[in-house]
């Protein structure tokens, strides 16, 4: 669930007034900073003006039994996180975001959606607070649930404004907000790929697992509490290879299409460094230290390392993705792109449910805390360590048992997929990805994840 502090908002200034169904549809993506799909989404309205406040959102269940219980949720989630900013809400302003399915149309997706609508504003009620309106926006179109005029509001919808071309659209532009992405766009960074390539890493991934999980089961370093300790074994090789892939990263920048960036930085990391930080940081102390990259120069080069981490969790070693789409959701959260680290959160608790680091990084999304609080948290282990190199550990509370999770091993397929990525797979950016995916890459960089390993770049 992701739920935004009006604190948080970005359009403080300018002013922007929006008076109608149009205006508030068009409004949505900026609102979020990017464009929900498959989602509930209850936005709280202050004052006598309807000033926006607090917004939430969750995922439309596919069983309409669920949603009485997602509705409530929702507007309890909504009503309590302005409650405890100290401004309960005067009303609400509800969006049901779902494209249609195969033969179905917008109206048919209206109309299926109607009961949701209904118990929405029924939760809401029930908490004294009154649902303005309720949009329903597909297939490029809107409708209203709450307004009978058909001369407003046809049957056939409203086609939603081109975009760009609103007030709010300006304003945002002058502020500097964007909200060209989609949820699926998002995602696609972070899947795994699904390409001929993946074959080789899943290769990599059965050879870093026979030498390493043994070796890291028995590091004595693993079987402390995992606070202020000096690291080493697989632990300082893990991080010392982490160090040298972002230095890496940073000397080749960012390219500006998420597409073309996501293919260049798989480029620079071999099958085997992948194989051996993905299996290094399941061990909860070095994923721990690793969070610590979390601003400054560090920031962006450590969240391109998680992206592509997590795209190389492929085969049967996808719930091994809990690790880095968590330090991936936190970085980007630190670095300010709530939507995209929300959006890693949730994508780790779909690989592990039960993974508490991704669980309590969420909370405190859901919960509006500042990330300052807990980037505060780590540079005081950071700095109680002294001046070493190796980042340090989050909090006790904040982590699971030291020890590294033995993880099910999923049933081994000979290939992921031999053709290139679709629109909304790894590293898209509403399109597919370069024929033949991000390429084999350089496979061997490293044979062994060795202490000491020469820095090769």
């Amino acid at each position: 669930m992701t739920n935004h502090s009006e604190a948080a908002d970005p359009l403080d200034e300018p002013v922007v007034t929006l008076r109608t169904p149009a205006e508030l549809a068009d409004a949505l993506p900026y609102l979020l900073g990017f464009k929900p799909e498959e989602s509930v989404v209850l936005i709280a309205l202050h004052g006598e003006r309807g000033r926006f406040g607090g917004r939430a959102r969750l995922g439309i269940p596919e069983r309409a039994g669920d949603w009485r219980c997602v509705a409530e949720q929702l507007a309890r989630c909504l009503v309590s996180g302005c409650e405890r900013r100290g401004e309960r809400p005067d009303g609400i302003v509800a969006f049901l975001c779902q494209e249609p399915v195969g033969a179905e149309t917008g109206q048919q997706v209206v109309a299926r959606l109607r009961p949701l609508a209904q118990v929405l504003r029924t939760a809401c009620g029930r908490l004294d607070v009154p649902v303005f309106e309720v949009v329903c926006i597909s297939a490029g179109r809107f409708w209203t649930y709450c307004c009978p005029d058909t001369r407003c509001c046809p049957p056939e919808g409203t086609p939603l404004l081109s975009p760009g071309t609103s007030v709010l659209a300006a304003a945002a532009t002058y502020m500097g907000v964007r909200a060209s992405a989609t949820q699926s766009e998002i995602r696609g960074r972070l899947t795994p790929w699904n390409t001929a390539a993946a074959t080789d890493q899943e290769r990599a991934l059965d050879a870093a697992a026979l030498e390493l999980v043994p070796r890291m089961l028995s590091e004595e370093d693993l079987e402390d509490d995992g606070s202020d300790q000096d690291v080493h074994g697989v632990a300082a090789e893990t991080l010392d290879l982490a160090r040298r892939i972002m230095a890496r990263l940073a000397a080749s920048p960012a390219l500006p299409a998420p597409l073309d960036a996501d293919n260049r930085d798989d480029e620079l990391i071999a099958h085997d460094e992948a194989a051996a930080l993905i299996f290094g940081l399941q061990a909860r102390a070095t994923r721990d230290r690793a969070a610590e990259w979390m601003e400054g120069a560090d920031g962006p080069p450590a969240l391109r390392l998680w992206r592509a981490l997590a795209r190389r969790c492929v085969g049967a070693y996808m719930e091994h993705a809990a690790a880095p789409l968590s330090l991936a959701g936190w970085v980007a959260w630190s670095l300010g792109d709530l939507a995209e680290g929300q959006e890693a959160l949730d994508m780790a608790l779909r690989a592990d449910a039960d993974y508490t680091f991704a669980l309590l990084l969420n909370r405190a999304c859901n919960e509006d805390l500042d990330p300052e609080s807990i980037r505060r948290c780590l540079r005081r282990r950071r700095d109680g360590r002294g001046s070493e190199a190796v980042p340090g550990a989050v909090a006790p509370e904040a982590s699971e048992d030291a020890s590294p999770r033995r993880r099910r091993r999923r049933p081994h397929r000979s290939a992921a997929g031999d053709g290139p990525r679709t629109s909304g797979g790894p590293g898209t950016a509403g399109g597919s990805r370069a024929p033949g995916g991000p390429g084999p890459g350089p496979r061997t960089r490293r044979h062994t994840t060795r202490r000491g390993a020469r820095d090769d770049q």
